[in-house]
């Protein structure tokens, strides 16, 4: 099933890379008592994820957090040595935090999961955004097709904030 607006997270640990090397925090850690936004991507490294959806979040991270947002996250099913290697990269390390749900346990349990194994990337997580308020979901836009970022664009993000 999958979560909807309304919905409080999962309680689970995700890998947070950091300047220092990988975190293990909780999800309450990460959105209890905050409003955070959240993207998800299929893989790092690849082209909607690296060429669009990413930078649109970067290129926008003031507007959003004029909004009151505190942090905006970004996840995708990939290790956490993949996901420093694309923050790096993208030189988006400490500007935007990368969350590694390495074998997809967050995506999984919020039913947000897709199988691209078609396409040899195994099972990843959708393409959405969420905006989360103490760990409570307001918004959730996911994409119908792994290859857009149009409905979890941070320019849509931001009209719903």
């Amino acid at each position: 099933m999958t979560i909807a607006v309304g919905n409080s997270l999962p309680d689970l640990k995700l890998k947070v890379v950091t300047a220092d090397g990988p975190e293990d925090k909780s999800t309450a850690d990460l959105f209890g008592g905050r409003k955070v936004v959240l993207f998800a991507v299929p893989g790092a490294f690849t082209p909607t994820c690296s060429m669009n959806h990413l930078p649109g979040f970067l290129e926008n991270a003031d507007a959003i957090r004029a909004k009151g947002v505190e942090d905006i996250l970004c996840l995708s099913v990939n290790d956490h040595h993949v996901m420093k290697a694309w923050a790096r990269h993208a030189d988006a390390l400490g500007k935007i935090t990368f969350v590694s749900d390495g074998v997809a346990a967050f995506t999984k349990a919020v039913g947000l999961d897709i199988d691209l194994s078609g396409g040899g990337l195994g099972v990843r997580s959708k393409r959405y955004a969420m905006i989360v308020e103490d760990g409570v979901v307001k918004s959730l836009d996911v994409e119908d097709s792994p290859g857009q970022a149009v409905v979890s664009s941070a320019a849509a993000v931001i009209e719903k904030l």
